[in-house]
């Protein structure tokens, strides 16, 4: 088979370059490779009564398939230049917020019409946080929720699916280089294309990094971010929430200066299990509809570690902590945070007798025995200073999962067109170490169509 062009992942980067050259140029022969399910068969087993942890299917769900991890996340799509990747870098801040701006129009003319736009512009909340020694970040969120952003790639897919040839549960195993065009293999055969645009996100992390040594592409060490997910009553941020959604927060740590943010915060939301490469780690999504919100807000505080010679393997680093907490709990473990500065392990019974009713079946536990002591040290500094603005935050009752850990992908080395050294072939999304988001992968995904547009 030969074709136009090929998209690996159909994640946000790759949804929306598929989408941009639909729209520009309708007759272009599309493929689009996903390692796992269409959206409609993409069901985690995870039912809260018969299955309630993580059997680590073969294929996660909730990490793999049409819509990428963020199918079923809360579907915050964050207009910034601020956070969620350095994809201004390479393409320049107005044309990044343009393009973010435009996934938006997008996103809103598919289902999400009639969902919030917040903004930090102008909150009497970022000199609350300045008093005390917290950075609140400037964005524009769009906040879809996790079932209206279910039918927006619902939507967008109905349109997709007649234009682009999907290969579904189709891992590429290799890209090769030809004299023109590029060559991809899977397991039951191979294509031909024109063009190559890879998106294949965070879980496919190691996967990108075989690619790039077999075709010899430099790629950077990038940072790995570690840290727990906190879950506690909605009422206690709801005086940020309500205005802000989603707010990130930066705090520099008195004992190292390290820096720790809050990360995905989701109001009235619940915590939920990620499988990535076999490893169960945690995170949060939040919904739209009034009956599926809970009395809890969860919301992630991580650490970032980079590191230098002799040590690169960040990736590494974090998967090994996110074993050993997998093999002390069995996955997931939750520790009640006046357990925490007490030095003792977390019971069932505690928990249950506590003002938090967890939302993810979790093994009671102890956390300091599986995060080190630099990151659990900012972590218990940072939610004494959230206490500050956000009175209950540091109770003894407020739940921590642990851990979550955020991959980020080597960064790749791209030029100002997010192209590699071999002319057309294009590196986009998470699985580049550029964008960390969903806007930023998405507008990535766009820009990439549109100069695969300009040289054809």
């Amino acid at each position: 088979m030969k074709y136009d062009v090929a998209i690996i992942g159909a994640g946000p980067g790759g949804i929306f370059s598929a989408y941009e050259l639909m729209i520009k140029k309708p007759d272009l022969k599309v493929a689009v490779f996903e390692a796992g399910y269409p959206l409609e068969k993409r069901k985690c087993p995870i039912d809260g009564d018969k299955v309630k942890s993580c059997i680590g299917c073969h294929t996660c769900a909730i990490m793999n398939g049409f819509g990428g991890a963020g199918a079923f996340s809360d579907g915050k799509y964050n207009i910034t230049n601020d956070f969620g990747g350095t994809l201004y870098e390479y393409i320049g801040k107005d044309e990044a917020i343009k393009l973010m701006k435009y996934v938006d129009d997008i996103n809103m003319s598919h289902g999400g019409e009639g969902t919030k736009m917040y903004s930090t512009a102008g909150s009497e909340f970022k000199k609350i946080c300045m008093q005390n020694k917290l950075t609140l970040l400037d964005a524009s969120v769009r906040h879809l929720g996790t079932d209206i952003n279910y039918v927006v790639l619902e939507n967008i897919y109905a349109e997709l699916k007649d234009y682009a040839d999907f290969y579904f549960h189709t891992p590429v195993e290799t890209i090769e280089a030809l004299d023109k065009g590029f060559k991809v293999t899977y397991k039951d055969g191979e294509i031909e294309c024109d063009k190559c645009i890879v998106s294949v996100g965070r879980s496919g992390s190691k996967w990108m990094e075989e690619v790039c040594k077999s075709l010899n592409i430099s790629t950077l060490s990038n940072r790995v971010d570690i840290g727990v997910r906190v879950e506690l009553p909605a009422v206690i941020f709801s005086h940020l929430t309500d205005s802000l959604y989603e707010s990130k927060i930066v705090y520099r740590t008195e004992k190292y200066e390290d820096a720790v943010r809050t990360f995905c915060m989701n109001p009235h939301g619940i915590v939920v299990n990620e499988n990535t490469n076999g490893i169960v780690t945690v995170n949060g999504h939040s919904f739209e509809d009034p009956e599926k919100k809970t009395d809890n807000t969860n919301f992630a505080l991580l650490v970032s570690k980079h590191f230098s010679e002799p040590f690169k393997d960040s990736n590494g680093y974090g998967e090994s902590i996110a074993r050993l907490s997998n093999m002390l709990g069995g996955g997931v473990i939750v520790q009640r945070f006046g357990d925490m500065e007490r030095g003792r392990r977390s019971n069932r019974k505690r928990i249950e007798e506590g003002t938090v009713r967890p939302t993810l079946e979790a093994t009671p536990g102890d956390l300091s025995l599986v995060l080190p002591k630099r990151i659990l040290d900012g972590i218990v500094e940072m939610i004494h200073a959230l206490d500050k603005i956000a009175p209950g935050t540091a109770n003894e009752d407020t739940l921590l999962y642990g851990v979550e850990v955020k991959f980020y992908n080597m960064q790749v080395k791209l030029d100002e067109n997010l192209e590699t050294e071999y002319k057309g072939l294009y590196i986009i999304g998470d699985g580049s170490g550029v964008t960390h988001s969903l806007s930023h992968a998405s507008a990535s995904g766009v820009y990439v169509a549109r100069k695969i547009l300009e040289n054809m």
